[in-house]
Formats: C-alpha cells, sequence, structure tokens
C-alpha cells in the first residue's frame, strides 16, 4: 500500500523535483543527439514509407490483413466533425485505413478488405452499426525475393546468397529466421482468426471466473475469446525513461484518478514485458494530468508551449534510444490521459496524434478522437482512492424519484438542462447546488435515472457514479464515444436523449415502462464490473477493459520489420 501512495500522488511536494527531472532531461537529449545509436533514426518522423499491400501480398496471408470490425455504440452522439462534414458516421465513413503516401505521411484512403474478411465483435445485420476498424499496414522495407513465385518476403535486411547466374539460391529463401515481429504477427493473425470463428459460429469459452453474456455485448463470444486471446499472449513494453512527478506517476484521488491507477497498476502488471522485443505495444507513461500541475504557468502568455514541449522531448527521448518508435510510426505505441486537455498535449507530437493509440477520458469526435484508433475509457472520481462506499444501492421499487442531476453549469447542454427543470418538476431534480444537508450519492440511490450531460467536455464521472449505484444513466451528449463501446451496447442499459429533446425529457422517461426500466436497471448492474476500481486489479474490471481496448487497436495494425541497416 506505501507504494500505491508513493506512484499515486498529488502532493505539491514534486514541485521541487521538477528541476531535476527537466535539467536531466535536456542533458540526455543532447548526449544522446551526439552519442546516439547509429542503427536507429534520429528524427520523430523517419523517412519511411506506409504503402499499402500489395495484390500479392494480401492474397497470400488474408488471416493477417484481417481487420476487426469492433462492435460499437453507433448513435447519433458518434459524429464526423473532424471530417468537416457534420454528419453522422456511418459504416461506409469508418471503413478506411491509414496507408502511406511514400513521404512517411499518413493519410486516409476508403479500404478495399472485402466485408467477408473482417472480423466482427457485432455479428447481427438489425443491430446499430458498429465501429470499422482496418489493418493498417506498417512496413518500411519490403524485399521481394524470387519474382517468379509472386511472394513478398518481409525481415530484417540481409544480403542473401547467390548462385552463379546471379539468381537468388531458395537456400537462402528457406533459411532466413522469422524475427521477433514476425513471429509477433503470427500470433496476431491467429487471434483474429479465432475471434473471427467465435462471432460467426458462436463458440462458447469456457471461463471458471466469468463467462459474458446479454443484449450488453455486441458480441459477447467475440469478446469473450478476444478477451482470453487478450490474456495469453499480449505483451506492453513500458518506456523507463522520465522521472516523477511528471512520468510513472499520476492522481489516484481527483477525477482524472484513472490516470494514476492505469500507470500504477501497468508498472506492476502480468502484462508487462521487460522486453521490448516481445511487446506488442510501447506505453508511454506521461500524465497529462501532473503536466498540467506542475508544468502549466498560468501567468505565461504560451500556455500550451513547455507542455506540448515536454511531451516533445520525451518521444524524442525514446525515438533516439529505441528504433521501434520509427520502425511503425507511433502506431504500436500508446499514451493514456483523462485530464480534458489530453487530445491537445498529444498533438505535440503529429504521429503521436496520428498514428497512436490514445486512451482518452475525453473522447470528443468533433475535437479529433478517431474511434478506428483511440481508446475511450471512463472518467472515475475516486474521493479516498477506492470504490469504499460507492459500490451498491437499493432496489428499483425503493426509489422514488424519477430522474436526478446536480453539478456546475459550464459547456453548452447544462444551462439548457437547467433552465427547463430546476425547480420545475419534483419529479426532476435538477440543482445547481444541493440544498444543505442532502448527500449527493444519497439522491443518486434514491433516483431511477441519473442524468449525465456534457460540461466543458464530453467526459464525466456521472455515468460510473450511477452505475456504481443501480441508477440507469441517462446521456446527453454531443460527438461523445462511450467507454469500451467497441465491446458494450450503451442502448441496452441507458438511456440516450438529444439536446433538443431536454424539454421532454420527462415524457421521454416516463414513456419507458416497469418492465424495461427493471432491465435497464438489472443490465447496468451487470455491466458494473466493466468499470469497477480493484486494488489489485481483476479480470474484466476497468484495468483489464483499457487494455482490451488498446488490445483490439493493435490487432488491426500490422507492423513490419524495417531495414534500419
Amino acid at each position: 500500500m506505501g507504494e500505491i501512495k508513493r506512484l499515486c500522488s498529488s502532493s505539491s511536494s514534486y514541485s521541487l523535483k521538477l528541476v531535476w527531472f527537466v535539467v536531466p532531461l535536456i542533458v540526455v537529449s543532447g548526449f544522446m543527439g551526439l552519442l546516439g545509436p547509429k542503427n536507429s533514426n534520429w528524427g520523430l518522423r523517419s523517412p519511411v514509407t506506409i504503402p499499402s499491400p500489395s495484390p500479392s501480398s494480401s492474397s497470400s496471408s488474408s488471416s493477417s490483413e484481417v481487420g476487426v470490425l469492433l462492435g460499437a455504440n453507433s448513435s447519433s452522439s458518434v459524429s464526423s466533425d473532424q471530417e468537416g462534414s457534420g454528419a453522422h458516421l456511418n459504416e461506409t465513413d469508418w471503413r478506411s485505413r491509414l496507408v502511406g503516401d511514400g513521404t512517411g505521411n499518413v493519410h486516409r484512403q476508403e479500404d478495399a478488405i472485402p466485408d467477408h474478411e473482417s472480423v466482427k465483435l457485432n455479428g447481427s445485420l438489425g443491430s446499430p452499426l458498429p465501429l470499422a476498424v482496418e489493418a493498417i499496414e506498417i512496413q518500411t522495407t519490403v524485399e521481394k525475393i524470387g519474382e517468379s513465385l509472386n511472394t513478398t518476403v518481409i525481415g530484417p535486411h540481409v544480403v542473401p546468397s547467390m548462385n552463379e547466374s546471379g539468381i537468388l539460391s531458395m537456400e537462402a529463401i528457406t533459411k532466413r529466421k522469422p524475427s521477433h515481429l514476425h513471429n509477433i504477427e503470427a500470433g496476431l493473425g491467429k487471434a483474429r482468426a479465432v475471434i473471427k470463428e467465435a462471432r460467426i459460429n458462436g463458440n462458447q469459452s469456457e471461463d471458471p471466473d466469468y463467462v459474458p453474456g446479454g443484449p450488453m455485448y455486441w458480441n459477447a463470444n467475440a469478446f469473450h475469446r478476444s478477451y482470453l486471446e487478450m490474456e495469453k499472449q499480449f505483451k506492453v513494453f513500458v518506456y523507463e525513461e522520465g522521472e516523477p512527478p511528471v512520468f510513472h506517476d499520476g492522481p489516484c484521488k481527483s477525477i482524472y484518478a484513472m490516470e494514476g491507477n492505469f500507470i500504477y497498476h501497468m508498472e506492476i502488471s502480468q502484462f508487462r514485458t521487460k522486453d521490448p522485443e516481445k511487446a506488442h505495444v510501447f506505453f508511454l507513461p506521461l500524465s497529462v494530468t501532473l503536466i498540467v500541475r506542475f508544468v502549466y504557468d498560468r501567468k505565461s502568455h504560451d500556455h500550451w508551449g513547455p507542455m506540448k514541449q515536454t511531451v516533445k522531448d520525451y518521444v524524442h527521448l525514446v525515438a533516439r534510444k529505441y528504433q521501434y518508435w520509427n520502425r511503425s510510426l507511433g502506431a504500436d505505441h500508446f499514451m493514456l490521459a483523462c485530464h480534458d486537455w489530453g487530445p491537445e498535449l498529444s498533438s505535440a507530437v503529429p504521429d503521436l496524434y496520428k498514428n497512436s493509440i490514445r486512451a482518452l477520458c475525453n473522447a470528443n469526435t468533433s475535437e479529433g478522437f478517431n474511434p478506428t484508433k483511440d481508446v475511450s475509457f471512463p472518467e472515475i472520481l475516486l474521493p479516498d482512492g477506492s470504490t469504499n462506499h460507492l459500490l451498491g444501492g437499493p432496489s428499483p421499487s425503493r426509489r422514488p424519484i424519477l430522474a436526478f442531476f446536480a453539478g456546475g453549469v459550464h459547456g453548452p447542454i447544462r444551462p439548457v438542462l437547467l433552465e427547463h427543470w430546476e425547480n420545475k418538476d419534483v419529479d426532476i431534480q435538477v440543482h445547481k447546488y444541493l440544498p444543505k444537508g442532502v448527500s449527493y450519492y444519497g439522491m443518486i440511490r434514491k433516483s431511477r435515472y441519473c442524468i449525465c450531460p456534457s460540461g466543458y467536455e464530453v467526459a464525466s464521472p456521472r455515468m460510473v457514479e450511477a452505475l456504481y449505484m443501480g441508477c440507469v444513466p441517462v446521456i446527453i451528449k454531443d460527438h461523445y464515444v462511450a467507454p469500451f463501446s467497441d465491446v458494450l451496447n450503451w442502448k441496452s442499459f441507458s438511456v440516450e436523449v438529444t439536446v433538443k429533446d431536454i424539454p421532454n425529457l420527462k415524457t421521454i422517461l416516463m414513456g419507458i415502462s416497469q418492465r424495461q426500466y427493471i432491465r435497464l436497471q438489472r443490465r447496468g448492474k451487470q455491466v458494473r464490473r466493466h468499470f469497477e476500481v480493484n486494488l489489485r486489479p481483476k479480470r474484466f474490471d476497468v484495468f483489464h477493459m483499457i487494455l482490451h481496448s488498446i488490445w483490439l487497436r493493435r490487432l488491426n495494425v500490422r507492423v513490419n520489420d524495417a531495414d534500419i541497416s
């Protein structure tokens, strides 16, 4: 427990250590620039290409090219504003992939992988459209050996032997040993195949702990199979560079508590590997919340500059020291941020913003969140660093209040909510400030529905608080991708209301039958396990669900060995 407090800290004493972090980082960066390894690229953007797969390679290894079609909440809250259209996303909008233009730049292109080759977690044709994620070909060197065989061999740069006629000998081809990365990609290909099999044929895997089931999941069998495959093979390399408080640390008691919890648990997780050659993904252990706390200068005219420079310097450091960032342009790397400024700080490094997996609480598609590669995870307020006194609530028959909300009036949605409902109806308890002596958590436990509107940003701990205490979430948000919606069907255990329907809120909720309400409430209690924070992570809890979302994104990226000789 002592180590948890050390790593999950919010003490201001860390400000004295900041100088000790910044100065060595600058010195080390300069030193690496002079004496760094010669076998890796120096800049963040290496001179590599990311070509789309050739027809020959597509036909020869279909299993490794198959993308995973992630089941997702496809309500109107998922929009394509970042593409400039403003229209709601449909399946066609998401069926695209990242490809290269031969300069190392990444852009979007409509994908041509046949639908029958896609692995879908949502297997129902009549259900809402899931988010489609296709395989991304990340490749720096493609050596074609034996053109007459119409094969593509991808591996470390070697000089194979030739016979007297100058033709590559078959012996030289067959002696080429698979690289670590080749073996990793082969394992991911097998995982895609068994997930696809589970989706199509519904093969249920035995599990003594928990077997997912019910309409809360887009495809429970595919999710379970995917989760078991993650447990079997997923490995994460955590960069050890950087010092607390900005790195390897984070808050554990604020609304940004998930940053500290995840960073700490990842440091000691069974999924962590000390050998980067065995890693599927690489974790950048920075805390945006603590960057804001210790680097942000309110008096400066350049608010963003120092914070973005911190992120940029760190990525420069690992890119110069290791080959892995440049090998994939960051596509097999991930960062995690619960602070609202996470998306903005990630833009300090273009490849981090465009290519890397960004696990964000602020999953706002109008601000650049890309569900095909980014991960939405929940914002969870832990007053004492744990879920003590937060879990559980009375039965539906002991909840006299129809709907409840209390919170600050900020952002575009909450003023509309308070204008129509504050002190207007005894059944719709909407408050800017709770009356003296009234418990916030007590009100949640007395309510059938808990209203969860966006504030300044889309993330809010109210959705998880509602699930913790048996209250059905009423989600009023624009451009929001709900947590774990690649697996969970939020419409089966929550109610979605548009901003324009706020005046009709009571009519909408009263129109839900008692039988349907009980179903929503019961399903919410069942999925609660996926949002619980445990001192020691348990299977299927929030820590593992975040990892599973990252695992799914990695399944859709294929990284090939770079020619770095």
